[in-house]
C-alpha cells in the first residue's frame, strides 16, 4: 500500500470519528443526523476499494458533507470505480473546507481533482486576490463544469434581519477560513467597507454546524455559497423560524459588471419554508478541475465515465438535475485551459 493511500485511509478514519462526534454533540434534527451518517458511511466505501495492482489511484477534493461538492465528488468516484476493470483507475473522495483549500492543495499535488467555485479558480490561475503570494498557477486545467451556486444569506426571523445591511451588529457565521463562500463574503465586505468588527460576533463554523447554531440561538444568520436546494438551509428553515435574505440590487450589479464569473440570479420562492418570494442574489459556476500532472488518458477516462452515465450522475442531488451538455462542456474561452483528456473526449464524441 502506497504512502499516499495510507495517509488517505487514515484521513477517512479521522473524518468518520470527527463527524460522528460532532453529530452526537450538536442537535441537527433527525434529517441532519441521518444524512451525515449515511453520506459518510456511503462514500467511505469508495475510498477503501483499492487494490495493490498497477492501477492509478486518484483523489478528489470536495467540500463539507452537507453541501453539493461532497456528494458530487462521491458520484464522480462511484462512476469511475464502477468501470475500474476497464480503465484501471481507482477514485476516493475527500471532504474539505472548500474551494480555496482545494486549489491550494491541488497546487501541492495533494489532490488529483477538485471541485471549486469559478471565481476562485480565476484568481488561482492569475495569482490574484488570496493567491497573490503564491503567484499564478498555470498548471490548472478544466475537465467540465457543474451546477451554479448562489450567494445565500439565512437569518432567524426574530433577529430582525430583513436586508443585507441588517447583518451589521449581528452574530453572523461568515464561514471556514479556506472556504469559497468565506472568501466571497470577504470580497463583499471590502466592497461595502465592512470588517469583522462590524458584527457583534463573526463565527467560522463549517456548513455542517450552521443550521444547529442558528436554531440553537448561537448565531443570528449565516452565509453560504451553494447550489439549491441544500441540506443545511433546509434544516435551518425546517427546524426553526428562519428566512432567506436578498442582496441589494446595486451590489449584485457591481459584482456582475466587474467580474466575468458572476451572474445575477434568483433563489426560487417556496423552495424553503419561510421564504415565499424569489430572493435576488448572484451566482457562480462550480467546476471540476485538475492540473497538468493528470495524464491525457486519465482525463479522458474520468470525463467519459461521467458523461456516459450523465442521467445517473444528475439523479444524485437535486442541484445537479438541470445539468446537460450545454452547461457542462466548457465554452470556447474557459477561465483556465481545457485538459487535453477532456478535449479528446469532447472532440471524439462530436
Amino acid at each position: 500500500m502506497t504512502l499516499k493511500l495510507s495517509i488517505l485511509l487514515q484521513s477517512r478514519k479521522q473524518l468518520w470519528c470527527s463527524k460522528q462526534s460532532k453529530c452526537n454533540q450538536k442537535v441537527f434534527g433527525p434529517l441532519g443526523k441521518i444524512l451525515t451518517h449515511c453520506l459518510v458511511a456511503y462514500f467511505l466505501s469508495f475510498s477503501v476499494a483499492v487494490s495493490h495492482g498497477d492501477s492509478s489511484f486518484i483523489t478528489i477534493g470536495t467540500g463539507d458533507i452537507t453541501g453539493v461538492y461532497y456528494p458530487a465528488g462521491g458520484a464522480i468516484c462511484r462512476l469511475i470505480n464502477e468501470e475500474k476493470e476497464q480503465h484501471g483507475l481507482r477514485c476516493a473522495v475527500e471532504s474539505t473546507e472548500g474551494s480555496a483549500y482545494n486549489l491550494f492543495s491541488l497546487r501541492r499535488n495533494e489532490f488529483d481533482l477538485a471541485i471549486v467555485q469559478a471565481d476562485w479558480l480565476y484568481h488561482a490561475s492569475r495569482g490574484s486576490s488570496i493567491f497573490s503570494e503564491n503567484g499564478a498557477d498555470d498548471s490548472l486545467r478544466l475537465l467540465f463544469n457543474l451546477h451554479s451556486e448562489s450567494f445565500t444569506v439565512v437569518a432567524r426571523k426574530d433577529s430582525e434581519i430583513n436586508s443585507f445591511s441588517d447583518l451589521k451588529g449581528k452574530r453572523v457565521n461568515i464561514g471556514s477560513p479556506s472556504s469559497g463562500h468565506r472568501k466571497t463574503m470577504e470580497l463583499i465586505m471590502r466592497r461595502i467597507g465592512w470588517s469583522e468588527k462590524d458584527f457583534a460576533l463573526a463565527t467560522e463554523l463549517p456548513p455542517s454546524e450552521m443550521a444547529a447554531a442558528l436554531c440553537n440561538g448561537a448565531i443570528d444568520a449565516f452565509i453560504y455559497m451553494v447550489g439549491h436546494p441544500n441540506t443545511s438551509i433546509r434544516e435551518a428553515t425546517t427546524f426553526c423560524d428562519s428566512q432567506l435574505v436578498p442582496l441589494p440590487g446595486k451590489l449584485i450589479q457591481s459584482f456582475t459588471e466587474q467580474y466575468p464569473f458572476y451572474q445575477s440570479a434568483e433563489i426560487a420562492g417556496g423552495m424553503y419554508r419561510g421564504t415565499d418570494k424569489d430572493i435576488s442574489t448572484f451566482q457562480v459556476r462550480a467546476s471540476v478541475v485538475t492540473n497538468t500532472s493528470l495524464s491525457t488518458e486519465q482525463g479522458f477516462q474520468i470525463t467519459r465515465s461521467v458523461f456516459a452515465h450523465l442521467d445517473q450522475f444528475k439523479a444524485l442531488h437535486p442541484a445537479l438535475r438541470s445539468l446537460d451538455w450545454s452547461i457542462m462542456v466548457p465554452d470556447k474561452m474557459p477561465l483556465v485551459p481545457l485538459h487535453p483528456g477532456a478535449k479528446k473526449f469532447f472532440t471524439h464524441d462530436e
